[in-house]
């Protein structure tokens, strides 16, 4: 017996069927699960995910590292710009393509014109890059419905072809509705295919806002934490500049009395000083005849 050829996963290099392995990246499924595909935080690219708090792709950790959190781009609004205002991808397309125009997806001016290069893949619209790789997933999508579709529906014509007697003749009869519904499916695909668009981009939409409300409440909470080292500083170096003042006070007060003290004893010895000086001016008054 012939045995059928075993590929390497290119993560845990196992053996496995063809078939059983990713396109592309060629993983099996404990892989596929233990590091799935996922958006980075910052560019929105799809990148193979290590571990689960590994959020942010290779590129943009090495760049945060270098530059510091990136702020959101002033054309796409992804949180992208790690130098100047722009991120990496729109100064690219701008320098290649000229200035940003209006997506005719989600309206907002970061859609550069790639002419014919880029229109042909997307239906000839003018999209910018996430709408760009919306509308590509949805028309795999819809791609993938239709052959489901086409498949199911031959392998049900196949059967009832085999199961048909000379007694159910009419049953032919529907095959031209067969046809129609599949027809009026595809055209039904075809024509909601603005609508999954636009429920993809929401989606897309709502989780990286969530994940913009996170990061500024995980910027807020490490705000709040070094306000309150700050002011916990403040009070420590406040309470030590009150023992120090205070005993500042004390030895200048101490040592003020000292000098009282001490210019008191020469007041008095220069008193005493004086009165014998006096008697002695006297005694030689009374001497002289």
């Amino acid at each position: 017996m012939a045995t059928s050829a075993l590929y390497a996963c290119t993560k845990c290099n196992q053996r496995y069927p063809f078939e059983e392995l990713s396109q592309g990246q060629q993983l099996c499924k404990e892989c596929r699960i233990a590091h799935p595909i996922v958006k980075c935080t910052y560019c929105r690219s799809e990148f193979q995910q290590e571990s689960k708090t590994n959020t942010i792709c290779k590129k943009c950790a090495q760049n945060v590292k270098q530059f510091g959190t990136p702020k959101p781009c002033q054309y796409c609004n992804i949180i992208a710009a790690f130098i100047g205002t722009k991120c990496q991808r729109c100064t690219n397309s701008e320098k290649k393509y000229g200035p940003p125009q209006t997506c005719e997806q989600c309206k907002q001016q970061c859609a550069f014109d790639r002419k014919e290069e880029g229109r042909r893949k997307v239906d000839g619209k003018l999209l910018c890059w996430l709408c760009t790789l919306s509308y590509r997933r949805v028309l795999q999508k819809t791609k993938e419905q239709r052959k489901g579709f086409v498949s199911s529906n031959s392998s049900h014509k196949s059967s009832s072809i085999q199961k048909e007697t000379p007694k159910k003749k009419p049953k032919l009869e529907m095959k031209p509705s067969n046809g129609d519904s599949s027809s009026i499916t595809q055209s039904m695909d075809s024509g909601g295919t603005d609508n999954f668009i636009l429920i993809s981009q929401l989606k897309e939409e709502v989780m990286s806002l969530k994940r913009l409300l996170q990061q500024r409440d995980q910027t807020i909470l490490e705000k709040d934490r070094k306000l309150t080292e700050l002011k916990a500083d403040f009070q420590y170096q406040e309470s030590n500049m009150r023992v120090k003042m205070n005993q500042m006070e004390k030895a200048h007060k101490e040592a003020m009395e000292q000098q009282q003290g001490k210019n008191r004893e020469l007041m008095k010895q220069v008193a005493a000083l004086s009165k014998g000086k006096k008697f002695d001016r006297a005694g030689s008054s009374l001497l002289v005849p």
